[in-house]
């Protein structure tokens, strides 16, 4: 598998782009960095977006893909995929018609750019040669990370934003994760915000970490608040944790 990150900071900052993971050049996972940075052809590529949860930072690419897709002359519609509550709050809060255009709607009602698709937490769909399954993770509003296997049986599990979580981890078991995207956005001495708006520090990764059994292969770590980088990154040393590294914008993962 080959994973293209199109951002995966904390934050909108100079020189720092929010989350957003291509697969195989037609599978998105989130879309805060998208339409910056795919030119038009990359974008009539993407076929499916698989959402984490409802911020804007996560979300920023959808309208603005499917304001520049709908005046191609070729039709070409948009899988956006998520658990339930998540798919409720696009259709609700950003895809109402009141801040942009609801392209579920346009051209009309059968032909919609979007599709929206819900998919309950714990069931698999499959897309070539991947089998995507939707965890639900601990943030401030409902979320989602996604397990990802390949027809090798290669595994990455992409968090999305997340606080600590014991269920997550349990009900993906004993598989084998060769890849783990996964995020801390504060220093250990904002552990309180941290918990409170639900994300990790290196302290509080460190705890994840023992929960996951058998351990990741590497870890990829992602939405780092920009202002917090240097501590952050001081206190992760600190960890001495095997196959870790700080993910970079622009970068390619091979899992």
């Amino acid at each position: 598998m080959k994973i293209k990150v199109l951002g995966c900071s904390g934050a909108e900052f100079p020189g720092r782009r929010p989350p957003t993971f291509l697969l195989s050049g037609k599978i998105l996972f989130d879309t805060g960095s998208l339409t910056n940075i795919l030119d038009i052809k990359g974008q009539l590529k993407i076929e499916h977006i698989f959402i984490t949860h409802s911020h804007l930072d996560h979300l920023l690419g959808i309208p603005f893909l499917a304001d520049n897709l709908i005046f191609r002359k070729k039709r070409h519609r948009v899988n956006i995929i998520s658990i339930p509550p998540v798919i409720r709050a696009i259709r609700r809060n950003l895809l109402d018609g009141s801040i942009w255009p609801d392209f579920t709607v346009i051209p009309n009602r059968h032909e919609g750019i979007l599709n929206l698709r819900e998919l309950e937490s714990g069931h698999s769909m499959k897309i070539k040669n991947f089998t995507i399954t939707p965890y639900e993770v601990n943030h401030s509003v409902p979320a989602t990370g996604y397990l990802v296997e390949d027809n090798r049986r290669r595994r990455f599990f992409y968090t999305g934003d997340t606080g600590p979580t014991d269920s997550t981890w349990e009900k993906i078991g004993e598989r084998k994760i060769h890849c783990l995207i996964i995020e801390v956005s504060f220093p250990n001495r904002m552990q309180k915000i941290a918990l409170e708006t639900g994300h990790l520090t290196p302290q509080l990764l460190q705890e994840e970490l023992l929960k996951i059994k058998p351990g990741p292969e590497r870890i990829f770590i992602i939405h780092i608040k920009p202002q917090y980088l240097k501590n952050i990154q001081i206190e992760l040393q600190r960890l001495h944790i095997k196959n870790l590294k700080l993910l970079r914008d622009g970068e390619t993962i091979r899992v």
